[in-house]
């Protein structure tokens, strides 16, 4: 393949996760779908309503990918997720680190994508201070920090980390692909079990967030994995997925591209710059949310209530950056892409995410009934 071919195909792989991205934000204008919502829910109301909704995705992403396994088309272990190292320790920290950081800015980093969209500033200062901590936590004064502590915190494993890679190592097996096949069906179909199993997870909206979601993660593996896949790339002459940024298979994942974006929008003029998969997906997830905001008449500007709002949001913003990159991932990035592959270090750091939101919630209820009682 010449380097003219691979230009065009690069740029044929950033318009469709630019396209499905945009559908991702136009689902969750129309839907509502978020997971720091679907956690504050239950916590403040008892109502599963978007949690299932988030597990119909998850199932849906988990089915679809494990499908794509079993047909030959990708690998786990061609993503960041299924590495033999299980860094556990980063993905506790950084979880609950992300999970405390997304109730107090208001949501994860993909609903504060879609807020954008709709108008909403406090969503762009949320983004630069998440961008910025972000890119402190990759290469910066924090990661200095990252990298002496939880990251060297970690197990070597005998095999992959994701489930079927492990069950083939203990059963003495190669036959990883109908492995994971199978472990798709059972974990994927049981949690679309359970979010269909009443009716708030049957209806419309459900439904549609739901299906459009996990179907969405799915379709970027795809053109990732399959499209994007070069056996032999023909200037290094090594296996190469075009446009991402990790030269490794992706799917959507919204903290560290945020950290890209603001890169590469400072060394713009740096020729060895170049936009990858997670920039075109943050960008799409915006537009889509301001097409439906628009024709919903969602579309209004919103600042910041007072010095008490900002405040809380801004350290909302630097906790979601430092825990995103720790956790290498997000509600989307860990929470679904990630689980979906069914790896141990996604497993951990959804755990620790609603961990660190269900104490967010219960101390910011704590600081209300303080102000209230000394009012």
């Amino acid at each position: 393949m010449m380097s003219t071919t691979v230009q065009e195909l690069t740029w044929q792989v950033l318009g469709a996760v630019f396209l499905l991205s945009a559908l991702l934000g136009a689902v969750g204008q129309r839907t509502h779908f978020c997971t720091m919502g679907a956690v504050a829910d239950i916590v403040n109301m008892g109502d599963w309503s978007r949690m299932r909704m988030w597990a119909m995705a998850a199932g849906v992403a988990i089915v679809g990918f494990n499908t794509l396994v079993a047909l030959g088309w990708v690998r786990a272990d061609q993503s960041m997720y299924a590495g033999r190292v299980w860094q556990w320790a980063s993905a506790l920290v950084g979880g609950m680190l992300f999970g405390f950081g997304m109730v107090l800015a208001s949501g994860c980093a993909s609903k504060t994508l879609i807020r954008l969209g709709s108008g909403n500033l406090k969503a762009l200062v949320v983004l630069l201070v998440m961008g910025l901590s972000a890119w402190a936590t990759l290469r910066g004064i924090t990661a200095v920090l990252r990298v002496a502590t939880v990251d060297a915190w970690a197990w070597t494993l005998p095999a992959s980390q994701d489930l079927p890679h492990l069950w083939a190592y203990v059963l003495k097996t190669d036959a990883v692909r109908w492995l994971a096949g199978g472990l798709g069906l059972i974990v994927g179909g049981g949690l679309l079990m359970w979010s269909l199993a009443h009716e708030e997870g049957r209806t419309s909206e459900s439904l549609l967030g739901g299906l459009a979601t996990g179907g969405v993660i799915v379709a970027v593996w795809y053109v990732s994995g399959v499209w994007g896949h070069l056996i032999e790339h023909p200037e290094t002459l090594l296996e190469d997925f075009v446009g991402t940024g990790t030269h490794r298979m992706e799917s959507l994942s919204f903290v560290s591209s945020v950290a890209a974006t603001l890169e590469w929008l400072v060394f713009f003029s740096d020729s060895n710059r170049h936009v990858n998969l997670g920039m075109a997906s943050g960008v799409g997830v915006v537009v889509g949310s301001a097409i439906v905001a628009w024709q919903t008449h969602r579309f209004s500007w919103e600042g910041f209530r007072d010095l008490e709002d900002l405040r809380r949001h801004l350290l909302g913003a630097v906790l979601m950056g430092m825990g995103g990159v720790t956790a290498m991932g997000c509600t989307i990035g860990q929470g679904l892409s990630g689980l979906s592959t069914l790896s141990l270090t996604s497993l951990v750091a959804v755990v620790a995410i609603m961990a660190g939101a269900v104490a967010a919630l219960r101390y910011t209820a704590w600081r209300l009934e303080r102000a209230m009682a000394g009012s």
